[in-house]
C-alpha cells in the first residue's frame, strides 16, 4: 500500500459543513439578543460575530426574522423540560412558572418577539410547527402521568393540547401584549383552567356517548 493511500484524509459527512456554520450564527444570534435585545439584531454583526459572510447568512435565511426565529426556537428546543413532581397541579404550576421565568429573560423575550413575526418561508413554518409539536407532544407526558395516578379520567390526554393552550397561551399574552405580571395568583388560575379543562371535556365527552 502507497504512502498516498495510507494517509488519505477521512471524508468528511455530508453537510457538517452547513451543521457547523448553523451552530456558529444560532450562537451569535443568541449573544446579540442578550446583550442588545432581539430588535438590535442585525446579520452583518451576526455574521461577523460568526465568522462566515453576510452573504451565506442572507442564503440561508434571508431575512433577520427568519434568522431570530430559527435561533430562537433551536434553542427553546433545550429549555423548560416537562416536570414531574407527582402531582398534576404541582406539575402545570412548576410548567407556567418555568415559562414565565423565562420569557422575563432576554431570550424568552427573544422568542416571543420571534414568534410573532410574520414569514413566508416555508422553511420557517415548519420550524415553528416542529418546535410546538415537540412542545406539546412533551408536555402531553405529564398528563399521562396523571391518568395513571388516577388525578384525571382515563382518555383526557386526547384533550392535553387544549389544556396546555389553556396554560401557556395567558402567560404568553401578557407578556407580548398586555405585560402584567404572572404572579402566584395568575398562575393558580391558568393552572385550574388547564386541570379543568381535562375533566370538563370528559365529562360532556361521556354525556353524548
Amino acid at each position: 500500500m502507497d504512502d498516498d493511500t495510507e494517509h488519505v484524509a477521512p471524508r468528511r459527512r455530508p453537510g457538517g459543513r452547513t451543521a457547523q456554520v448553523r451552530a456558529a450564527v444560532h450562537q451569535a444570534v443568541l449573544d446579540a439578543v442578550i446583550e442588545g435585545g432581539v430588535d438590535n439584531v442585525g446579520i452583518p454583526d451576526i455574521a461577523r460575530r460568526a465568522g462566515v459572510r453576510d452573504s451565506t447568512v442572507y442564503r440561508r435565511w434571508a431575512t433577520r426574522e427568519n434568522l431570530v426565529l430559527d435561533a430562537m426556537l433551536a434553542a427553546s428546543e433545550h429549555t423548560l423540560p416537562g416536570p414531574d413532581t407527582g402531582s398534576l397541579r404541582e406539575d402545570l404550576t412548576a410548567l407556567a412558572t418555568s415559562l414565565s421565568t423565562y420569557l422575563n429573560s432576554p431570550l424568552g423575550h427573544g422568542l416571543v418577539r420571534a414568534l410573532a413575526f410574520v414569514t413566508d418561508s416555508a422553511e420557517i413554518e415548519q420550524a415553528r410547527n416542529t418546535f410546538w409539536q415537540k412542545r406539546f407532544e412533551a408536555n402531553q407526558v405529564m398528563i399521562r402521568h396523571a391518568i395513571a395516578r388516577g388525578e384525571i379520567p382515563a382518555g383526557a390526554d386526547a384533550n392535553a393540547r387544549t389544556a396546555i393552550e389553556l396554560l401557556i397561551a395567558p402567560i404568553h399574552f401578557r407578556h407580548l401584549l398586555t405585560r402584567l405580571p404572572c404572579d402566584a395568583a395568575f398562575i393558580d388560575t391558568v393552572v385550574a383552567a388547564a386541570i379543568g379543562s381535562l375533566t370538563s371535556m370528559q365529562t360532556t365527552d361521556a354525556e353524548h356517548s
